[in-house]
């Protein structure tokens, strides 16, 4: 089975522009492709890591990537998907989360002479003259078919600033300038973002007569159509001190069943046949599935013996054997307590599991937390400096475990 044909079968295609070209394409090995990862945090997370997959996969097949890291587009911020515009971010926040992907991204892509190359529109896209821009590539666009776009319509209603309507413009004239100077003749990325690729095809074929392709991958979402990669405390990163190894071993663990087998298929490299003899395991034998897939993952992620860890530390706390030593762990220090002591509510909030005292008092009162495998139903219960010496376990409803100690 040839590459593309394998993105089919796993699910990953979404749309094409020309499905015959991009077959010949990237089969033969003909693509110079580029993925777009715009800086907006200083970590990965695991939609980036569902791009970088599909990136891996066609090197290995004989494809040359360019990733671009969005140093210039992170000025104005993406607005596909949104309903509200994005926070602003400064140049040193930009620059800094830059950095922080470009050494995260150096783990799954091999880089070098002949392989694949990284770029920085910020090379170019800041250096740009506001009035030669209009009249080199403004003349380019129809405004009617620009708002017609899926990427403005949510944005439309509660009001699209001039700052992001010229988003658009900025991703196609990327794929311009890497075709021009790079040999780029591809494009991939969400399929959220397919209005944005399809106007950096055509403002190559009106600039230059060249065709350039464009694929969009299938976006990353749940059984009931959410997003996944997304937890009551924020996204699942792939920095391990952003979201613990331990952490994203247990979402992964946790996922729907029928979730399961269409995470093996757009995010692990385990060969289809394999995937299929998965698939065909009895009910019973979910949770096996679920181990299976969530070690895979971090094995990738974090290396085996991250991997181990995890999993021997999930399957002892599930067996009841309580083994803390590679739970996610906050360490308090004497700011916070009071009077040399700690309430639930505020240990709670500590932790992560919750936001408020409110919201820490509705997981109580709902029976939903226990300290050392005992439920807590006291409100204003307080724990000294002592009792975390060798720590508590914290577990809220049946999947969440968290330790906290004192080491003053």
């Amino acid at each position: 089975m040839k590459i593309f044909e394998e993105l089919q079968a796993r699910g990953l295609i979404a749309q094409v522009t020309d499905n015959d070209e991009i077959r010949e394409l990237i089969n033969n090995g003909g693509a110079k492709f580029y993925i777009g990862f715009d800086p907006t945090a200083d970590s990965l997370h695991v939609g980036h890591f569902m791009a970088l997959c599909l990136m891996k996969r066609l090197q290995m097949a004989g494809n040359k990537p360019i990733v671009l890291i969005g140093g210039g587009t992170g000025h104005v911020g993406d607005p596909s998907g949104r309903t509200d515009m994005r926070s602003m971010m400064t140049s040193e926040t930009i620059q800094r989360n830059c950095e922080c992907f470009k050494k995260q991204m150096e783990k799954f892509i091999e880089f070098g002479e002949d392989k694949a190359i990284m770029v920085n529109n910020a090379d170019w896209l800041l250096k740009l003259n506001y009035v030669e821009l209009l009249r080199e590539v403004g003349a380019c666009f129809s405004v009617n078919n620009m708002l017609r776009a899926e990427c403005y319509k949510q944005r439309m209603e509660k009001g699209l600033s001039f700052l992001e309507f010229n988003y658009m413009i900025m991703q196609a004239y990327d794929f311009y300038y890497l075709h021009n100077n790079y040999g780029c003749n591809m494009q991939f990325g969400g399929d959220d973002q397919w209005s944005n690729m399809l106007a950096g095809t055509e403002l190559i074929r009106k600039k230059t007569g060249d065709n350039a392709f464009a694929m969009t991958i299938t976006l990353l979402l749940n059984s009931e159509g959410k997003k996944m990669g997304k937890t009551a405390n924020g996204a699942v990163w792939l920095d391990p001190h952003k979201t613990s190894p331990f952490e994203f071993y247990q979402y992964w663990r946790n996922i729907d069943d029928a979730d399961v087998i269409k995470c093996f298929k757009l995010l692990t490299f385990i060969p289809l046949e394999k995937i299929e003899e998965i698939s065909h395991w009895e009910d019973s034998r979910i949770n096996e599935k679920k181990e299976l897939l969530a070690y895979e993952l971090t094995r990738m992620i974090h290396g085996k013996e991250e991997a181990d860890k995890a999993q021997d530390a999930a399957r002892a706390l599930f067996c009841g054997g309580g083994d803390c030593e590679n739970m996610p762990t906050t360490v308090l220090t004497e700011e916070d307590f009071e009077n040399g002591k700690i309430d639930i509510l505020n240990l709670l909030i500590k932790c992560g599991f919750a936001q408020s005292r409110g919201e820490a008092k509705r997981l109580i009162q709902q029976g939903g937390v226990s300290i050392n495998d005992e439920i807590i139903s006291v409100l204003d219960k307080k724990y000294e400096q002592n009792d975390l010496k060798n720590s508590l376990k914290i577990r809220k409803g049946k999947k969440h475990f968290h330790k906290a100690v004192y080491e003053g």
